[in-house]
């Protein structure tokens, strides 16, 4: 079982494509990008309410509106959107098993008991170094590693995708999801 759920993929993902070239933000329906990427309408539109909640997105008005970035793209982290979609999240829940040794016959002695537990306190470590990485990773940071792996021409063709939906948006032949339409 992971520990982030499939909506902190959907909303990194889709967070990348609001990403433009050289940086900049892309505007983006949450129905376009739910038919770009094949996912769920109904879920992503329940993560960009999260999202817009978190002010990482910003939903833009009119016909052709949706959802661009509300902050740069430098500033944006991964674990900035991992807490607006899942919140704060433990990888370990302590149960202070460590006095219950049957040798101890019920009465744990002090050493036993003092400080905080070895295991405890190895796990918090390693949670703490989780969210160290995800805070230094920017959506930006992001963007540009995909960039590399891609084609150079394949921002341009996200963008000409994008374009050709609003277009046909403004002829009414599409409705637009806005934040108005979605709730918890």
């Amino acid at each position: 079982m992971s520990l982030y759920s499939a909506g902190v993929e959907y909303g990194i993902h889709c967070l990348l494509f609001l990403v433009g070239n050289g940086g900049d933000s892309r505007e983006a329906s949450v129905r376009d990008l739910a038919e770009l990427q094949g996912v769920p309408l109904d879920y992503l539109a329940k993560i960009f309410t999260k999202l817009a909640k978190a002010k990482l997105v910003v939903a833009t008005e009119g016909v052709r509106g949706g959802f661009k970035l509300a902050r740069f793209a430098d500033e944006i982290t991964l674990l900035d959107i991992v807490n607006a979609i899942d919140g704060q999240k433990l990888i370990f829940d302590c149960r202070e098993i460590r006095g219950r040794c049957a040798l101890f016959e019920g009465s744990a002695p002090a050493w036993a008991l003092d400080g905080v537990c070895a295991v405890h306190g190895a796990m918090m470590t390693a949670q703490k170094r989780m969210e160290d990485a995800l805070a230094q990773t920017t959506i930006l940071d992001l963007g540009r590693k995909v960039g590399r792996k891609a084609p150079p021409e394949f921002g341009g063709q996200v963008d000409e995708w994008l374009v050709d939906r609003r277009e046909k948006k403004g002829t009414g032949s599409e409705q637009n999801i806005t934040l108005t339409d979605i709730s918890d």
